[in-house]
């Protein structure tokens, strides 16, 4: 069964850039003044997208508008939703000394009335994806309305092609049955690149896991139908209970805990789409080099012209 709305892409733009230290989001990756997003939206637009939201922060509207908005909305239909600390149900308040957002759960939550109905690819801003996500993830959109289950799609990457050499990463680790079909994830929010091989930590480094280096992982890059909200919705008090009781300043409300749920509950199928891409990102200052070099190397040979959607 088609969807009737053409699918939208959801760009998450408002988390801090703690340990890159600044608005990453914003940062040149070449010499005409492109950011990762602008190859992330020309992807897009490639593989058929012609709408795109992004979620930030209220203050950064302006710099946005300035650096990417107005500059790619002759080619795209470009908007913003704002994830604000104090987007509440009634009866919440935001925890005295809380500034950190409530995590991509909320961000997306942020998109409710943006979305209006349609169908919609989540990415993050400060990730490189590759064209083969934005294709699969379009098609996998235009053709699957949800039916007696809600369903979604996520597109997976090789571990091997997302660690970084400057430190460590988080990362979902996805179970995946033989339909290609998202089982559950699990959250590692300390994995690192050793001499021999990938390995996590769960207690600060005294004991180290082995992963292989073709562990399905999530890179946050999610299709929903609208049905998502609903959900995102009505579990949002839930997960406030717990969380100013356990976490009040740093608790977050994440997108793949709430698809896991659903999973739990046999109320979705979450279609998981492999890509070999490599995926590239600035988790740390030390990984701008690497991530310039990447893109400009992809410009050299032709993949992306240099003008992008300017």
């Amino acid at each position: 069964m088609e969807n009737n709305n053409h699918p939208v892409l959801v760009i998450m733009a408002a988390g801090m850039g703690s340990r890159y230290g600044g608005l990453k989001q914003m940062d040149p990756m070449d010499d005409r003044g492109h950011l990762i997003i602008d190859y992330s939206i020309y992807d897009a637009v490639q593989a058929g997208f012609r709408e795109v939201i992004f979620v930030i922060k209220e203050e950064n509207k302006q710099i946005f508008k300035e650096r990417i908005g107005d500059r790619i909305s002759k080619n795209v239909k470009v908007s913003y939703a704002f994830q604000r600390l104090n987007d509440l149900p009634a009866g919440y308040q935001v925890p005295e000394g809380r500034v950190k957002p409530w995590g991509t759960g909320h961000a997306v939550l942020s998109c409710f009335f943006a979305v209006n109905g349609s169908p919609f690819a989540v990415i993050n801003a400060d990730d490189y994806y590759g064209r083969d996500a934005f294709v699969k993830m379009y098609q996998y959109l235009a053709k699957n309305a949800d039916d007696k289950k809600y369903r979604y799609a996520m597109v997976g990457y090789r571990l091997k092609n997302t660690v970084t050499e400057n430190g460590y990463v988080s990362r979902g680790i996805c179970e995946v049955n033989g339909q290609d079909e998202l089982v559950g994830i699990q959250e590692r929010t300390h994995i690192e690149k050793h001499p021999d091989g990938i390995v996590y930590t769960e207690d600060d480094g005294k004991t180290w896991t082995h992963l292989s280096d073709d562990t399905v992982v999530s890179m946050n890059m999610w299709g929903f139908n609208y049905s998502i909200m609903q959900e995102l919705l009505s579990r949002f008090p839930a997960f406030l209970d717990r969380t100013m009781k356990e976490n009040p300043l740093k608790g977050e409300y994440f997108l793949p805990s709430v698809v896991e749920e659903l999973l739990k509950e046999d109320k979705a199928v979450v279609k998981v789409m492999t890509t070999p891409d490599k995926w590239y990102g600035v988790t740390y200052k030390e990984d701008k080099p690497v991530v310039e070099a990447a893109l400009k190397s992809m410009t050299d040979r032709g993949i992306y012209p240099p003008e992008l959607l300017d």
